[in-house]
């Protein structure tokens, strides 16, 4: 999963940054309002998380300009202590959720999980395809009750996979949500790691559709989450 960061304190980004990609997530970072709105509008992420003190551009405005332009992304906005009014002004321009300052971590990545199980329909806080399970407060995964060593950009794809599982996923779509911006992509790699993810979990959870992508299925006689 694909987060956008937008803070402009450098040594908060640097600590969230440190945590969301401990927690499994590709993180962009953006240190003000104009490259956050760019970004916002340029790039598909799965969620993203927007300080509301920005320089150039304050986040209010950039959520303004992104849904104006139906972006729809969900938005875990960052307040001020007390500052109920930017509450308020960060809900009215779309925001779904918010955290205000000082806050822990811990409180964070919650909320940021359970905006991405909102945003992809899922209500329970682990995943499940048949007997395959992921929880993503752990960052861990099993498969008929037994844990799966997986690499960290192996448990990226399968998280994303259960998220969006019965549906078709191109190559690109994968590589868009799989790795952050300033990494090297390229969508051949995932064939690579879809070929990992399947001598793990068993050849038959993942269906190649050709010309179009990959689609994650349980097994015949399971069910799906």
């Amino acid at each position: 999963m694909r987060i956008l960061l937008v803070e402009d304190d450098p040594d908060l980004s640097r600590q969230l940054k440190l945590a969301l990609g401990d927690a499994g997530y590709a993180v962009d970072h953006a240190a003000d309002g104009e490259e956050a709105q760019f970004l916002g509008e340029t790039e598909p992420y799965d969620a993203v998380i927007l300080d509301l003190g920005l320089p150039k551009v304050d986040g209010v405005s950039v959520l303004e300009r992104w849904r104006r332009g139906n972006v729809a992304t969900p938005v875990l906005i960052l307040t001020a202590r007390g500052a109920w009014s930017e509450k308020v002004a960060g809900f009215d321009a779309g925001a779904d959720d918010y955290l205000t300052k000082p806050f822990h971590t811990e409180e964070l990545l919650a909320r940021l999980r359970a905006l991405l199980r909102r945003s992809a329909g899922h209500a329970a806080p682990s995943l499940t395809c048949g007997g395959l399970r992921l929880d993503p407060r752990a960052a861990r995964a099993s498969v008929n009750g037994e844990p799966l060593r997986l690499t960290s950009l192996e448990y990226r794809l399968l998280h994303y996979m259960m998220m969006h599982q019965g549906r078709v996923i191109g190559r690109t779509e994968l590589v868009e949500h799989l790795y952050d911006q300033d990494f090297d992509r390229d969508s051949n790699t995932i064939e690579v790691f879809i070929g990992r993810l399947r001598k793990k979990l068993g050849a038959d959870r993942i269906e190649t559709v050709r010309g179009l992508g990959y689609r994650l299925t349980p097994l015949e006689g399971e069910t799906a989450g």
